[in-house]
């Protein structure tokens, strides 16, 4: 009996397309919808294609600094099938540090897509540790991301982590506070007939109206004054913003944006003499909230400057007025009554030099307002 052989074909495997490697990279124009959705997700608790202004905002925002650079920008984390899971958006900033300039990133809003963005998180964390870094900040970090910078060598800087509120109209100032998450509380009727409260009681208790400072003046200014301004009252920090003409013009352009807190101003100090000894940059809603980013002076002149800026927006009709803490003023600032502080944020900073290190906890530094994410729509919109 003969044995029949026969040639055996193995089926072919199936074919299936290999997975993506996981793993971070500089994020692209591309990626924007990705991320206006992820942004709307984790922080607007939305779960939906991005508005065209969220989009054009981020793009404007993080592709549009004159500094801009792949290496210095925002950074995001793809899974194993090519799908953004967490992202930092980042943005760069130039500093003078003990007389060298070097470009600093300030990290915007560090989004996690929930626990299946865990392990990108945890890889964009450790990319953003000190012993990478020259100088790396972010001034409205969570305790989980605050966590995360002191893990990785960072330092929290806990004056700049508070916000003054200094009540000019006390019955005024809460209802407008109160609107940020009872809008009605901040409709005109409401607002006009609390005013008139507070009028009456200015008059029986005059303590809750700054008093005007002598010897000095306000006089409107515009952000160039500023820009001018800002650069010989600066170089007594070892660590301040260079603020070139460029970025600062910028920075005034996309801080514009956020109508929500009113119109850009700024306002400089005087002497009797004329002569400059501080000003200060802020956004302004009428009768309602004044927003100071930057108070700049002249050494030693920090009483008289913030005494000015309070009655000048008292006198102006804001009914309270915020700004973020900053340790060069709060022997000064502390002085006014009506004044109490809060937690806004963590103020963070990781970096490799040890001579930066040393002027953060010594306080010898000058960060927050346009060198910070303060004046960002991304806080207080969409």
């Amino acid at each position: 009996m003969g044995i029949e052989l026969r040639k055996i074909v193995p089926h072919p495997p199936s074919i299936a397309e290999p997975p993506c490697p996981a793993g971070t990279r500089t994020m692209k124009r591309t990626d924007i919808p990705t991320i206006g959705r992820l942004f709307s997700k984790v922080f607007r608790s939305r779960d939906g294609a991005a508005g065209q202004d969220l989009c054009r905002y981020i793009e404007a925002v993080f592709f549009g600094s004159p500094f801009y650079a792949p290496e210095q920008g925002s950074i995001v984390h793809e899974n194993g099938n090519g799908d953004i899971d967490s992202a930092i958006l980042s943005l760069p900033m130039e500093f003078d540090a003990k007389g060298r300039r070097l470009m600093a990133r300030l990290l915007c809003a560090f989004m996690v897509d929930g626990k299946a963005g865990a392990a990108g998180a945890a890889r964009l964390a450790r990319s953003v540790r000190a012993a990478r870094q020259d100088l790396c900040f972010s001034d409205s970090s969570s305790p989980v991301s605050a966590d995360h910078c002191v893990a990785g060598g960072g330092v929290i800087l806990p004056i700049q982590s508070l916000e003054w509120q200094r009540f000019l109209r006390p019955l005024a100032a809460a209802a407008v506070l109160a609107g940020r998450r009872i809008p009605i509380l901040r409709a005109p009727l409401v607002v006009a007939a609390l005013r008139l409260i507070d009028g009456a009681t200015r008059r029986l208790s005059p303590s809750s109206k700054p008093p005007r400072m002598p010897g000095c003046r306000v006089q409107t200014a515009s952000p160039c004054e500023f820009l001018r301004c800002a650069a010989p009252m600066l170089e007594r920090f070892s660590l301040r913003p260079a603020w070139s003409k460029s970025e600062f013009d910028w920075l005034v352009t996309v801080a514009s944006m956020n109508e929500n807190l009113g119109a850009l101003q700024c306002r400089k100090v005087l002497r009797e003499d004329g002569r400059t000894i501080g000003a200060f940059l802020f956004f302004g809603r009428p009768k309602g909230m004044a927003s100071v980013l930057n108070v700049i002076c002249d050494e030693g002149r920090e009483a008289d400057v913030t005494a000015a800026m309070f009655a000048c927006l008292d006198a102006e009709g804001y009914a309270v007025a915020t700004g973020m803490a900053q340790p060069f003023l709060m022997n000064a600032i502390s002085r006014q009554r009506w004044l109490c502080f809060r937690h806004r944020g963590y103020f963070c900073i990781v970096t490799r030099r040890a001579d930066i290190r040393e002027a953060v906890l010594s306080g010898d530094i000058y960060i927050g307002g346009l060198a910070s994410e303060s004046w960002s729509r991304l806080l207080t919109d969409f």
